[in-house]
């Protein structure tokens, strides 16, 4: 659990953190609640959600100038990167998540997302869209089969990628450039 003391030291620990401010007698973030968490699952390990209460901890409030609640912000180890107020889709909510998520792995692997957020844009919702229809995020770009072990390996991001990013200069579905 956080709390004033050590809500910095918790969020530095970890890569990718989604921060819920929110108040008990607040609707709005009684709503937008369960939508995060639904829309954290989606990331299962690779983003965490907490949770802060304004009354109980204002300390970290007033640190993060939380003026209207719900406030989100998402952190990457311990700093803030982006965030939002109010209530938003759960839809809307992945494919943020996703577009940090997906900039994140690039980063890590020494390559980058492409820099037109139109086509980001456009190649994440074509993976939620598989994920809705196959139960899985398989890269717009390749055929889903039916047969799991072979769709396994076009999950985004997929099998193929590295070696077409070294080979062509991006991957083939245009999510990731070199």
């Amino acid at each position: 659990m956080l709390n004033d003391q050590n809500f910095q030291e918790e969020i530095q620990k970890r890569n990718l953190v989604l921060v819920d401010f929110f108040a008990t007698w607040c609707e709005p973030c009684s709503v937008l609640a369960p939508i995060l968490e639904k829309a954290v699952e989606s990331f299962r390990d690779k983003i965490d959600l907490f949770k802060i209460n304004v009354d109980d901890f204002p300390l970290i409030s007033q640190k993060y100038n939380v003026e209207r609640i719900p406030f989100v912000v998402l952190f990457k180890k311990g700093k803030p990167i982006q965030g939002f107020v109010g209530l938003k889709p759960e839809q809307d909510i992945k494919e943020w998540l996703a577009v940090h998520w997906y900039e994140d792995y690039a980063k890590e692997n020494n390559f980058k997302l492409n820099p037109n957020k139109s086509t980001v844009q456009r190649i994440i919702k074509g993976l939620f869209n598989n994920e809705k229809k196959y139960g899985q995020r398989h890269c717009p770009c390749k055929r889903v089969t039916g047969d799991p072990e072979q769709d396994k390996k076009n999950i985004c991001p997929c099998a193929s990628h590295k070696k077409e990013i070294e080979e062509n200069g991006q991957c083939f579905c245009n999510l990731f450039k070199k």
